[in-house]
């Protein structure tokens, strides 16, 4: 890479870090035990904490993974490839705040607002990467020229389907909000397999 798409990619690493690492501030330890309660059941107790820390970390590690495949097919990088990373880099550090929502909410009145903020927001990301890769890949715009075809189009493939996945997810917190949060965490899992031509990993 030269040093501008090395410039891009570690201002976005920091970014992506900070986020990954302000999760955790939503486990809490249990400070007052109700009569009769142990502290096993105090934290047994917050696992809607614990899933909504497991799936937007994972989330948040494969799209850095993800992010970094994408820079390690291009070789330049121009404004609109600046703005879109900022705009990509908006939905990665929002991503802490619906985390809480979740975490707080689960199983509570308001469980499907929570629901609908969490994977609105990864709608909007899946949009961003989208947005970023195409504004690099369309026409090899950006591309380098000894980048493998096969890798450019298993990306094209894998993110058409981000948009519709979380589309997905998102009308599902309307009427089960558990089985929402189970799609994100299978979409992790999903978009984290390397494919058969992905070299750069």
């Amino acid at each position: 890479m030269d040093g501008e798409t090395t410039r891009v990619e570690a201002f976005s690493d920091g970014v992506f870090a900070i986020a990954i690492t302000l999760l955790v501030l939503d486990l809490k330890v249990p400070r007052e035990l109700h009569e009769g309660q142990t502290l096993a059941d105090a934290l047994v107790k917050q696992w809607p904490a614990y899933m909504a820390f497991v799936t937007s970390f994972l989330t948040i590690l494969i799209m850095w993974i993800n992010h970094h495949r994408m820079f390690t097919l291009v070789d330049r990088c121009d404004h609109r490839v600046l703005f879109y990373n900022g705009f990509l880099l908006l939905g990665v550090t929002v991503v802490p705040f619906p985390t809480s929502l979740v975490s707080e909410y689960l199983h509570e009145e308001g469980q499907r607002t929570a629901a609908l903020v969490y994977n609105g927001t990864f709608f909007a990301i899946a949009i961003a990467f989208n947005l970023l890769w195409r504004s690099m890949a369309i026409g090899n715009r950006l591309i380098r020229r000894d980048a493998d075809p096969a890798a450019v189009q298993r990306i094209f493939e894998s993110y058409r389907y981000g948009p519709l996945c979380y589309g997905l997810a998102f009308i599902a917190g309307l009427f089960n909000v558990t089985l929402s949060l189970l799609i994100d965490l299978g979409l992790a899992i999903f978009f984290a397999l390397p494919g058969k031509s992905d070299k750069t990993s």
